[in-house]
């Protein structure tokens, strides 16, 4: 199948995990893709440049063209860095994958001021600057931008108040950049994620589990990368295995108040909390 041919693709978390099966399926399908990836481990430590050139080279030897970049997409320098070289080598951008994670979970209570600056960073901030940095080039002939969050930012997770602040901050960037992005031709969606990687293989619920793995991921950005999506934007698709969901935020009915100003004393919100909050 040829559904990226002759697009380029920035992929960002290249070298390891979903983002490293995303790469690989967006060149099968005929796209020239940059792999951005500072080789860092989980927790973000560290940095090893032949990772992203590792997964470049593994395009390479199968037919495809990937060129590696060990720039920090969460530094202005760094994100502009993997645009350019997408423009100069490899004739334009077409499509920006935001991959790039850590995990550094803590309780609350117990979380460093590091340990959430990073995370922030590296998910949040990254994809900030990727995606303003992308824009700007697109904004000449349209392209998409594929974003990614998880079920944690939409309704949190035990021990990791970093991760799920990162993730919902992507879903409402994911949103925000939808609307100002559309009249460019721009499509801006995302994708949540779950699947055993280096960053959840130590959890318990993956402990012998088998089937939520990056293969699994990958054809949704696939989807929202090419084509296939049409004039679809501003989504959020829960991938678990072989279970497809799409996330949205749903307000409920309400009650309007016409009595007393339209103003609602804290004694009757409490009254009537079971129909204001009945969908």
């Amino acid at each position: 199948m040829t559904h990226m041919k002759d697009k380029t693709a920035i992929v960002t978390g290249g070298g390891n995990g979903i983002g490293r099966a995303v790469a690989q399926l967006l060149a099968r399908e005929g796209a020239r893709v940059v792999i951005a990836d500072r080789g860092t481990a989980p927790d973000g430590s560290g940095e090893d440049p032949s990772v992203a050139e590792g997964a470049a080279q593994e395009i390479r030897e199968a037919g495809g063209e990937a060129l590696a970049c060990s720039s920090n997409v969460a530094t202005v320098g760094g994100a502009q860095e993997v645009v350019d070289l997408a423009v100069n080598e490899l004739g334009g951008l077409d499509v920006l994958v935001n991959a790039a994670g850590i995990r550094r979970d803590r309780l609350l209570t117990q979380m460093d001021d590091a340990a959430f600056d990073d995370v922030i960073a590296t998910h949040l901030r990254a994809t900030f600057l990727c995606t303003r940095a992308a824009a700007r080039v697109m904004r000449a002939a349209g392209g998409r931008i594929v974003n990614t969050t998880s079920v944690a930012g939409m309704l949190g997770n035990l021990g990791q108040a970093n991760y799920a602040a990162a993730e919902a901050g992507v879903h409402g960037l994911t949103r925000t950049a939808c609307i100002e992005l559309q009249r460019f031709g721009i499509t801006v969606n995302a994708v949540a994620p779950l699947a055993r990687t280096r960053l959840t293989e130590n959890l318990p619920m993956f402990e012998r589990v088998k089937s939520l793995t990056a293969a699994h991921v990958a054809p949704a950005y696939l989807f929202f990368a090419s084509d296939l999506c049409g004039d679809r934007t501003g989504q959020v698709l829960a991938v678990a295995g072989g279970r497809l969901s799409v996330y949205r935020v749903v307000e409920s009915a309400g009650q309007y108040k016409e009595t007393a100003g339209n103003i609602w004393e804290a004694e009757e919100i409490a009254e009537h909390w079971d129909i204001l909050a009945k969908v």
